[in-house]
Parts: C-alpha cells; structure tokens; sequence
C-alpha cells in the first residue's frame, strides 16, 4: 500500500486519512475537457483498486465549468467540487485542493487531458518506493517550440542551479505527493511550480519519471511569456528560503557589516584628508558615498533583526519545528 494507514505529521500530531488516494485538479475555463478527464480518472482508479477521491478546484471560470462541475459532484460519489470565488491562480487552486484532499497519497494533474491519468498507478507505485514526492516528466511534450518548450527548458536548467534539485520537467503538474508533505506548506505566488524545491528544503525525498503528454484537444492555453517574470521573483524566494530561511542574520548582516566596514574605511580616509593634510573634502563624491554606506549598513542590520524576529515568529505561531524527522527506530517507541 502507498502509505501506512496513520501518519506522523511534522508537528507529531497523527493524520489519520479516509482514502488511499486524492486527486487534485485545478480547473480554468475546461468544461469541454471535464467529462473526459473525469471518466478518465475514474477508470485508471477503479482498475488500480484503490480507493480515492477526485477534487476539481474551479478558479474562477467564466465558460461553465463551475456549473458543471457542481451538477456532477451531486450525481456522482467520487467527486468533491471546490468553487472559488475569484480567479485566484493555480497555485492558489492547488492549496485549497491540498486542504480538502482526504487521501493518504496527493495526485495533481491538469484538467486540459494533456496529463494522462492513466500515468497515475506508476507515480503511487514509486511514491511507495520510498519517495515522498515524484515528479513527471514531459519526455514528449506535445506543445510550441518556441513559446512553450524553449522557455520551459531555460527555466528548468536555471531553477536546478538555484535550488540543487535536478529534474527535467519542474512545470510538469502532473505529480504525486505523500499527503503528509503538503500538510503545513504554505502556497502563495506561482510556488506550484517549486513544490519540488520546497519539499527538498523540509528534506522530502523527490524522484522523477517519464509520463505520457498529449497535445491540447479543447480550448486554448492559460500560459504564456508574460509569467516569466513572476516565475523569476519566485525563484529569488525559493533560493533565499533554502539557505537563510531560519538564519536571515546571516545575509543581512553581511552585506550590512561589509557596508559599515566600506563606509568606515572611506570615512576615516576622508577624515585624514581634512585633518592631516587640510584638503577640503566638502565636494568630494566619496563623502556622500560614506555617508550612503554608513547607513545602508545600518538599515541592513535593522532589516535583519527584523526578519530574525519575523521567523520566530512564523515558527512559533504556527508551532512549526525547524526540523522534520522522517521516522524514529527502536522498542517501545511512542
């Protein structure tokens, strides 16, 4: 089975959960894809023997999606439709299906058929495997070339360079996860597409598999070029998060002593200057230069007190440990 019928969450609470499986899936604007994906989700699941849940987060549809979807969770018993108010994004769409998701193991997938559940069996069976989160990967993307796969190869390149986790396809949803891992992460911006880094900062185990990718049969694509730039600012978050997350002291307050240590220098030159030698130092640019660094050091120690005082209490707010502990071996163990 994917995972033991009870689970030790990070804050040593125990998850008992409904179902061995919950598949998640945001939805925009796809009511011509639904009835398919949903017949196909059902049939791989039914086949496999396991039990499960699908969870269709609407975001905001305008084409009737919503409608849909609302009409089919009351006919059928293995859908649990999610309607947000507003479009909110995909990653807020995938946080709410994370919270109502009941099964031991998380799948998310698209809901425009490029994903293929029939894929979905071999991602729980290495998940059992030993992974907490297992990744698609497009081998054969069936998108553009030029807007789709040259940016999304340039960003997969850059995002491992910066997070240290290797996979070919981060943008890839079709993924599956152990329910505990998503428990107490906390999503916001276009962090969907991280969740592999962010898992890899709690210390999860990520494998990575080829799945099958079909080209688009309804409707018309929600990305574009214009997400580069949020993808980027995310990115500059993750990294940070990943090494200064509980120690933010420690990049503040370099940059903040280098810069008290510049400006210090630059003013006692200075001082020299106009009490040793008589020159006047009025006019000189590197005064205001003193002065700037002189301050700017100042502001950057403030900055990171500051944010040493804002992660204690993230942490002790939310009762989150600074460490996660993946199992505990030996008698009479509680």
């Amino acid at each position: 089975m994917i995972v033991s019928d009870s689970l030790t969450q990070s804050n040593g609470a125990i998850a008992s959960y409904k179902l061995d499986v919950s598949v998640v899936v945001p939805v925009y604007n796809e009511v011509e894809s639904i009835p398919h994906l949903l017949e196909a989700i059902a049939s791989t699941m039914k086949a496999s023997g396991l039990t499960y849940d699908i969870i269709c987060v609407d975001d905001g549809s305008k084409d009737g999606s919503a409608d849909f979807l609302k009409q089919q969770a009351t006919e059928r018993t293995d859908l649990k439709a999610v309607l947000l108010r507003r479009n909110y994004g995909q990653t807020a769409a995938m946080a709410a299906g994370f919270k109502y998701a009941t099964g031991k193991a998380i799948v998310t997938l698209d809901a425009d058929l490029q994903n293929d559940p029939a894929d979905i069996p071999a991602l729980l069976a290495k998940l059992d495997a030993g992974y907490d989160l297992v990744s698609g990967w497009r081998k054969q993307r069936q998108d553009a070339a030029l807007t789709r796969l040259l940016p999304s190869k340039i960003a997969n390149k850059l995002i491992g360079m910066t997070t240290g986790v290797k996979l070919h396809d981060y943008g890839c949803s079709l993924k599956a996860y152990r329910s505990e891992l998503v428990a107490d992460m906390n999503l916001y911006g276009e962090l969907h597409r991280f969740l592999p880094a962010l898992a890899f900062i709690e210390g999860a185990r990520i494998g990575e598999m080829p799945v099958r990718h079909h080209a688009r049969r309804f409707g018309r694509s929600k990305y574009g070029l214009w997400r580069t730039f949020r993808v980027l600012m995310d990115l500059l978050t993750i990294s940070f998060m990943k090494k200064f997350l509980t120690r933010p002291m420690h990049v503040f307050g370099l940059f903040g002593l280098l810069s008290l240590v510049l400006g210090t220098a630059i003013g006692l030159y200075l001082t020299f200057l106009k009490l040793g030698l008589g020159q006047s130092i009025g006019n000189r640019p590197l005064l205001i230069l003193s002065v700037l660094l002189f301050i700017t050091g100042v502001q950057l120690f403030c900055f990171g007190l500051l944010a040493e005082l804002l992660m204690r209490t993230y942490h002790e707010s939310q009762g989150r440990p600074i460490y996660r502990v993946r199992e505990v071996v030996g008698h009479n163990v509680k």
